[in-house]
């Protein structure tokens, strides 16, 4: 494809261009398309849109390009027409870390090229043409500008392009797609007289809005889009920061229909604003006014949810109405955070491939989708923007210009290709990693050497997007003294938190050598360094100060006494008030090491807990997915600070792990789920739980269920099991078999 990237002759500015050539092919009756991009592209023959990929070519690190390939057999005319309309999309949109303050990226300065092929048909070269097309504007953050009353440009001539640098790949990831449609739940005027559509679900995508016959051209259509209302019920956009998450669509005569073609929103509202600039001075379009209004086009609009199309493969229910509505909410996080990366948020001006957010996840991840190549593909970004020195970026695709190195978010190199690796069975992701990961834990051991060096002196680094920083147990509820830096990084400290994930993902490339038959006697004896050093200043329960500092050492096992530990986080626990005070690093772990140690009514206590903070109460005040913050929107009905508030942020639904594999009890005994553990903890408050896994060997059900004085479990295998039913096992081969249990 490299020999083949042509582009505009001259600047078109903001305007997206669209490449065109005409070509005949008699009696042709198959073909395959080949195509890529420099942003995302949209490839029309014959009028007709080729392929379902929306967003493609997706986003990669920078030096790698995928290119698709679509079966158009079905397209071809004996006459053809192929036309190709290039956006900004990631690529060349101004991203954070790109933005003119911290030092302008070199590629927002990058033309919008392309690279096609139909087989040996026709290729782009300088026989194609291009001209201005009705796109005006389009970026991921602001939005897009659609002019369908603009006169048809000329057509120009286009040049050869070579940039250096670029390896074109065939598409490694799951394409994204428009899954499904919203229709508007609720029209209303808000107190402050706006339009707004409600379409009861907080969701990544856009609106498709429809136009009646009598629709003039000139007529404005301004969309904006919010996650929430404010206080007073008037639209809400502070938390989206800088971006303006806005589409502008000019009408043309009589009914058409529209969606944005390259840039997404995150939202649950849109508020709709109509303004006839016929008669505005400049304008070329038809005079008069339209019968259309800001409510008949608010009708009109159904929402699209667009995401990654990942196969659906976990479910849970139970009899607790919040706790499934948080089930919900856990899967829409998902589903609008999984946009080809697994990005922090949808909506506000970041949207990007945060590492500690896909690390703490992943494992629920791989429960409720396939994500495998997914993963894949994110893991091998993640790998070319690792720095020689073995830091790991804080995003991946890297927009911040190498900046990385926190520990938990780094070590998204190890923990996500061992957690793929142990959903699907598949050596390959470990083996692909490898290097990734050894170098990932160099790094982080000669940092942790240092503090060790130092005597772990309980350092609280000052926040900076600097090489080597530390984001701590990041939006924590514990907070640092008054005096610390970023009361967001929380109280755990940071040498602690470094070395026990040192020791942590050591352990894991361990593991991951023995299965590729590599020889890792040097990270054995690392872990084993890290962990004595460790035990020696931090062993006893009295040195931990957080609920984190307790549960990492525990889920690590890097303590002597761990049944001491858990016993004294029960005790803090409920000396905190029986609640939960973890942020993004100890939130994942902390109902395991708790329920692992024989506090599982103390684990169940905080999963049920409805009251701020807890998983529940985002749900008690009208939540549709995960919340970035514990009281993103407070008990007062106040917002948190508008500069780190997401409606729409996954990380803390990493609990639904536990609900599958401890509340319910599946867990794979080996790999990919070619044998299984079935060994649920029901609790009576619940009345019932099940848990439906769909893995490649088939399908898992784990059922249990309060009957009078016993309790049911139905229990669905499809490969040798051990269940455990009342603390008795039972090693069954594959069927579907009944337990009774006691209370």
């Amino acid at each position: 494809m490299k020999n083949l990237m042509i582009k505009p002759t001259r600047d078109f500015g903001d305007i997206c261009p669209t490449y065109m050539k005409e070509f005949s092919v008699p009696g042709a009756n198959r073909g395959t398309l080949t195509v890529t991009a420099g942003g995302c592209y949209e490839a029309v023959l014959n009028g007709h849109r080729v392929g379902e990929f929306v967003l493609a070519p997706g986003w990669t690190e920078a030096t790698r390009v995928q290119f698709q390939t679509y079966d158009i057999s079905h397209l071809l005319e004996e006459t053809n027409r192929l036309e190709i309309t290039v956006g900004r999309g990631w690529a060349r949109s101004p991203l954070a870390g790109r933005r003119p303050e911290e030092g302008r990226d070199p590629r927002l300065d990058l033309p919008p090229w392309v690279a096609a092929r139909i087989d040996d048909v026709i290729e782009t070269d300088e026989s194609w043409q291009v001209s201005e097309s009705a796109v005006r504007f389009s970026e991921i953050y602001d939005g897009e500008i659609y002019d369908a009353a603009a006169k048809d440009a000329a057509w120009e001539a286009v040049e050869k392009y070579h940039c250096a640098g670029l390896d074109f790949i065939p598409q490694q990831g799951e394409e994204i797609r428009e899954i499904e449609r919203i229709t508007p739940a609720e029209i209303f005027t808000t107190p402050a007289g706006e339009t707004v559509v409600d379409f009861g679900q907080n969701l990544t995508g856009y609106v498709e809005i429809e136009f009646p016959q009598n629709t003039r051209a000139g007529t404005r259509v301004e969309i904006s889009f919010a996650e929430v209302l404010d206080a007073a019920g008037n639209f809400y956009t502070e938390n989206y920061r800088t971006a303006k998450s806005q589409l502008v669509y000019i009408c043309n005569d009589g009914a058409q229909k529209y969606k944005p073609k390259f840039t997404f929103f995150g939202f649950r509202y849109a508020q709709v604003r109509l303004i006839n600039i016929s008669t505005k001075s400049g304008f070329e379009g038809k005079r008069g006014t339209s019968d259309v209004s800001p409510a008949s086009v608010a009708r009109l609009a159904r929402a699209i949810v667009v995401h990654s199309d990942m196969k659906r493969t976990g479910w849970l229910e139970c009899g607790e109405p919040l706790l499934n509505k948080f089930f919900d909410n856990v899967i829409w996080g998902q589903k609008g955070n999984f946009l080809d990366v697994p990005t922090d948020c949808p909506q506000r001006d970041e949207r990007l491939g945060w590492t500690g957010d896909a690390q703490v996840f992943v494992k629920t991840a791989a429960l409720n989708f396939d994500v495998e190549k997914f993963f894949a593909k994110w893991l091998a970004d993640l790998k070319i923007a690792q720095c020689a020195d073995g830091l790991v970026p804080h995003v991946v695709p890297d927009t911040q210009q190498g900046r990385g190195g926190s520990a938990a978010w780094g070590d998204a190199a190890t923990i996500c290709p061992w957690e793929i690796y142990s959903a699907y069975g598949d050596e390959k992701i470990l083996s692909a990693q490898f290097e990734s990961m050894c170098k990932w834990v160099d790094y982080s051991a000669e940092n942790v050497r240092a503090d060790i060096a130092g005597g772990f002196e309980g350092k609280v680094q000052p926040l900076s997007l600097g090489r080597g920083v530390h984001f701590g147990d990041w939006l924590s509820l514990e907070l640092p003294p008054p005096n610390a830096p970023d009361p967001r990084r929380g109280a755990t400290r940071h040498d602690f938190l470094a070395a026990a994930f040192c020791a942590h993902s050591a352990e894991i490339v361990v593991k991951a050598g023995e299965i590729l038959g590599r020889d890792v006697s040097a990270y054995r004896a690392l872990r084993e360094e890290i962990a004595e050093a460790f035990r020696q200043k931090f062993d006893e329960p009295q040195d931990y100060r957080t609920q984190t500092e307790f549960i990492l050492p525990l889920h690590f096992n890097l303590t002597k006494n761990p049944q001491a530990v858990a016993d004294a986080l029960c005790k803090k626990i409920v000396s905190d008030g029986n609640c939960l005070k973890t942020g993004f690093v100890g939130t994942p772990y902390i109902l395991h090491v708790l329920s692992g140690y024989g506090h599982v009514k103390t684990a169940y206590d905080l999963l049920l807990r409805r009251e701020y903070p807890s998983w529940l109460y985002p749900v008690t005040r009208g939540a549709t997915t995960i919340w970035e913050r514990w009281d993103s929107l407070k008990p007062d009905g106040s917002f948190q600070s508008a500069n780190m508030n997401s409606f729409n942020h996954y990380a803390y639904g990493a609990v639904a792990d536990w609900i599958y594999t401890v509340a319910a009890g599946i867990t794979p005994a080996k790999p990919g789920y070619s044998a299984v553990r079935i060994a649920p903890l029901p609790d009576p408050r619940l009345g019932w739980l099940s848990a439906r896994l769909d893995t490649r060997r088939g399908t898992i059900f784990s059922k249990w269920m309060y009957e009078n004085d016993k309790i049911r479990y139905d229990i669905e295998t499809p490969v040798p099991a051990e269940i455990i039913i009342s603390g008795e096992i039972f090693r069954v081969e594959k069927g579907r078999y009944v337990f009774y249990g006691r209370i």
